[in-house]
């Protein structure tokens, strides 16, 4: 009687079925995995920071109600609502981008196939994202640590302390730009691996009528 050999290997255990995956799909499934780690990090810090759109706008009134109600003014309050702004659009950028909410010039993207629109979004990280986020990275590193030296504060009198604070969000920015490019550079290749069944629906690409016909 002929024995099936995977019915003795690892490859049985894992894959009752006999069905035996090979590196290949497992690199693809990793580099899924990457995708949806990355996503979910952006959609946490996202969804946090953008409350902060809220304390901007109760910080913004306060200010506003204590010049022309009161004639007075708190220095520290203006530079608050000012910083609140700045990190939260920094901070929520990576979101932003996984949104596809950034600015876009649609009239060659919007229409293309799936699979151009992934060679589109490969070349675009890897050609523009990446370097300008190295450059900002280079660039932005000295003025924070700087900044981080003498723990720098508004150079207003009586202004907010912690800027250094503020000014790490350049680095944030970045970093976090740089984790959605990625993604999406991963995502593309699994698009023309073909293997885009691999994500969960929301982060695939969002097809619309052109494009689903040029398919």
């Amino acid at each position: 009687m002929l024995r099936n050999p995977l019915r003795s290997s690892p490859e049985w255990d894992k894959n009752p079925r006999g069905v035996v995956e090979t590196r290949e799909d497992q690199l693809l499934q990793s580099l899924a995995w990457i995708v949806r780690a990355i996503s979910a990090i952006n959609r946490a810090v996202g969804e946090t920071l953008s409350w902060l759109a809220l304390a901007c706008v109760l910080v913004c009134f306060t200010v506003v109600v204590q010049r022309y109600a009161f004639a007075t003014s708190t220095l520290w309050m203006q530079d608050l609502y000012v910083w609140l702004s700045g990190a939260m659009f920094t901070g929520v950028a990576g979101f932003a981008l996984l949104r596809d909410d950034h600015v876009r010039v649609d009239i060659f993207y919007r229409p293309a196939s799936l699979r151009r629109k992934a060679m589109a979004d490969l070349f675009g990280v890897v050609a523009f994202l990446f370097p300008f986020m190295f450059v900002v990275i280079a660039y932005g590193w000295p003025a924070v640590a700087r900044s981080w030296s003498y723990y720098e504060a508004s150079s207003n009198i009586g202004g907010m302390p912690g800027l250094f604070i503020l000014k790490s969000f350049i680095i944030v920015f970045a970093v976090l730009i740089s984790l959605q490019g990625l993604a999406m550079a991963l995502r593309a290749i699994l698009v023309l691996a073909g293997q885009q069944a691999l994500l969960p629906e929301h982060l695939r690409y969002a097809l619309d009528d052109e494009a689903e016909s040029s398919l």
